[in-house]
């Protein structure tokens, strides 16, 4: 699939999560774009052959770094633009396959699938953590050059 392609699916993701999250109607569309981006720079990374982790950690810390740049333009909660948009990432099929070979009894498939998807689950918390920690140290330089008094 061509990643413009990717990137529809992303966004159309990310605008089902923001309604079932309760987004207002006009943040979404900014939380759409950043998990679109955040993703197109996922499927980039994954097609240079980097490993199934380094993907999803830059990936996370561009949707961080964007929703919190995004909260302090939109004086909103950055948790309103940052999760809808790490949703794409998230390892589903890697859980839904740990559990299809638990259930198949091949327990080492099994702790293989499990081990790659806790692996991505973490690299995305430590993306978001990362992005946060550099816009919190930064911000005041952010503020000034963004909200001009």
């Amino acid at each position: 699939m061509n990643i413009l392609t990717q990137g529809f699916y992303s966004l159309l993701c990310v605008v089902g999560f923001s309604v079932i999250f309760n987004l207002p109607k006009r943040l979404i569309p900014l939380a759409s774009i950043n998990g679109m981006i955040g993703w197109i720079i996922y499927i980039i990374l994954q097609q240079l052959g980097t490993s199934f982790i380094i993907p999803a950690l830059i990936g996370s810390i561009f949707v961080g770094l964007v929703g919190e740049v995004s909260a302090i333009l939109k004086k909103q909660p950055a948790t309103l633009f940052i999760i809808p948009g790490i949703i794409p990432f998230v390892p589903g099929y890697g859980i839904y396959y740990t559990m299809f070979y638990i259930i198949n009894n091949d327990f080492i498939q099994a702790a293989i699938s499990g081990a790659e998807s806790i692996f991505i689950a973490i690299s995305i918390a430590c993306g978001v953590v990362i992005a946060t920690s550099i816009v919190r140290f930064f911000r005041p330089h952010i503020e000034r050059i963004l909200i001009k008094p």
